[in-house]
């Protein structure tokens, strides 16, 4: 359950769900800290990109696929995992796009915001059949 937090330049922060991004490195964190480490990736553009060519050689080579264009394929595969990165971001955008027009009705039944988004959530993600 990954949620894309953030990017800058050629990076990309990804945090769990719940958590608070962070660029302390996780050993440092743990030296620091009695806690485990925040579960937080920081993945550049740059690995990306190595991740898509890496997984598109495996499938050429583990004859999966067959392609004379193995750049477009990267390129797809590419788009696919910075896609799926992004995934619960969007979600949680769409929640907050409904909140926002029940708004005035939640205040007057009083109801709690935060269990109203992990409700609308959770059915957004069953329409859309995601796995977060």
């Amino acid at each position: 359950m990954r949620e894309v937090v953030g990017h800058s330049g050629d990076e990309i922060w990804l945090t769990a769900q719940g958590s608070r991004p962070t660029t302390i490195h996780p050993v440092l964190h743990y030296w620091l800290h009695d806690e485990p480490p925040i579960r937080t990736m920081l993945l550049s553009k740059d690995y990306v990109g190595y991740l898509a060519r890496e997984v598109t050689k495996k499938l050429i080579a583990g004859n999966f696929i067959e392609t004379k264009a193995a750049a477009a394929v990267t390129e797809k595969v590419h788009a696919a995992i910075l896609d799926e990165f992004s995934l619960e971001d969007r979600i949680n955008d769409e929640v907050r796009v409904i909140l926002e027009t029940y708004s005035a009705e939640m205040q007057k039944t009083g109801a709690n915001y935060q269990e109203m988004f992990r409700k609308v959530k959770n059915e957004l993600v069953r329409k859309y059949k995601a796995v977060l």
